[in-house]
């Protein structure tokens, strides 16, 4: 009975039928009905002579329950496994819920695999002296990310900076607080820095600038969006000492001029993203682009000079150019788009959201370019269903075709076609809010029982 109570698994074990002798008894077995006793005796105790089998099997019942225990427990799993599923928690869930489990997860949470990249953005509780600690303790530190982090002075990323000399990337987005200081100390103590994006911060200078020039040769990717005291001398520094540099994005940088683009074209020939939102360039200067063979995506959103001829020669010259975004540019016209479908071999993504095109643009795209998947003609007023529907029949390669406020294409024209061409997405007004209330009735949302009050 306790065999099949405790052990069910195990099957009911069959009288002994072996002698009494054959195995070793337990004590008081012997003593009872020892080797010596009667026939009769024996016969008598036929239960007796079986006990010691179940004895046996509860014992390897116990040891199995026993290990079955072990073996249902998580940690039991190897520690690559549970490292490999903890990796899947933020730095917040591992330090605050994961690592209190037991001692052994709190050094798992511990581990310096999940100190090499630490991602910090958004955590108002960061502050200088946390950073210091994490400095102090881990100094294997290859990429960290504090932006939003409103705690964070200079003070604590120069004290990282100083503990960490294998920094490679580095993001702080936002820290209006942060200055040239923090900048320096990284481009001092870090020279094996390929990335820095420090998008809008206000107390960033030149000076931060040339000392990144002076020590980060490796340097790769840089955004410098939204610093308004960085000027040209600023970045012709950094462009004479990143030879190396693939990514180059700025927005809105008031004092950036041609002088810039100028430098970056000659002096970091391996660019392949660069970008200049809103900056104060001409096309005197963008034409400098064309020497970057390499150049994949351009960003020239709202260049207030910037002619069609220019556009149409970086086209040409840069082969490998991929995406051209050209956002917000009132001069781009349908001469210059048609020229972009023919000598665009490479081009996938087309935008041209406020740009002083016609039907006669999108149409070109449907005959000429055989590679553009994307277009974007948003906010064009001169767009109208004749476009829509001849680009839709002729490109074989569109699947994306934006034409949010584009008043002159109608609703019942685009559902047409959401029909005829389901390989494509169009983007209105009303289908993104059809597409929004789908959504809404696939979550069991009814109008039925909405608040219409």
């Amino acid at each position: 009975q306790v065999c099949k109570r405790k052990c069910s698994e195990v099957q009911r074990c069959t009288p002994c039928k072996q002698p009494r002798c054959a195995f070793a008894a337990p004590d008081g077995v012997l003593e009872n009905g020892g080797v010596g006793g009667g026939g009769g005796e024996a016969a008598s105790n036929s239960e007796t002579d079986s006990s010691p089998c179940c004895l046996h099997h509860f014992d390897d019942c116990q040891a199995r329950s026993s290990d079955a225990a072990d073996h249902s427990s998580i940690n039991h799993l190897p520690s690559s496994i549970l490292l490999k599923v903890l990796s899947h928690l933020t730095v917040k869930e591992r330090c605050l819920c994961a690592s209190l489990v037991c001692k052994y997860w709190r050094d798992l949470c511990l581990d310096f695999q999940f100190w090499k990249q630490i991602d910090l953005s958004g955590l108002q509780q960061v502050n200088d002296d946390l950073l210091v600690k994490i400095a102090s303790r881990r100094q294997n530190v290859t990429e960290i990310n504090i932006s939003d982090c409103r705690g964070v002075h200079d003070h604590g990323v120069s004290s990282l900076a100083s503990h960490c000399p294998g920094l490679q990337k580095y993001t702080a987005y936002r820290c209006k607080q942060l200055g040239d200081m923090s900048l320096s100390a990284l481009a001092l103590h870090c020279p094996l820095l390929v990335k820095v994006h420090v998008g809008n911060q206000d107390k960033l200078t030149d000076e931060a600038l040339k000392k990144m020039g002076e020590h980060c040769s490796e340097m790769k990717d840089i955004h410098l969006g939204q610093c308004y005291s960085i000027t040209d001398e600023g970045m012709v520094a950094l462009a004479r000492g990143c030879p190396k540099l693939q990514r180059l994005y700025l927005q809105e940088n008031k004092l950036v001029t041609d002088r810039s683009v100028r430098a970056v074209a000659e002096h970091c020939p391996e660019l392949q993203f660069v970008g200049f939102m809103g900056c104060p360039v001409t096309s005197q200067g963008v034409i400098h682009l064309t020497a970057l063979r390499n150049l994949s995506v351009l960003d020239l959103r709202h260049i207030s000079e910037l002619n069609n001829e220019t556009v149409m020669e970086v086209v040409r010259k840069c082969r490998n150019l991929s995406s051209l975004n050209l956002c917000l540019n009132w001069s781009i016209n349908d001469r210059c788009v048609e020229i972009i479908a023919k000598e665009g071999r490479s081009l996938k993504e087309l935008y041209l959201v406020s740009c002083k095109i016609t039907d006669h643009a999108l149409i070109a795209i449907g005959q000429y370019s055989s590679t553009i998947e994307t277009v974007d003609a948003g906010w064009c007023k001169d767009i109208t269903d004749q476009g829509a529907t001849q680009i839709a029949q002729s490109s074989k390669s569109l699947r994306y075709l934006g034409l949010m406020r584009c008043d002159k294409v109608n609703e019942e024209t685009v559902e047409r076609l959401v029909v005829q061409y389901p390989h494509i997405v169009f983007s209105t007004v009303m289908q993104d809010c059809k597409r929004t209330l789908e959504r809404a009735y696939q979550m069991g949302w009814s109008p039925n029982t909405s608040n219409t009050s």
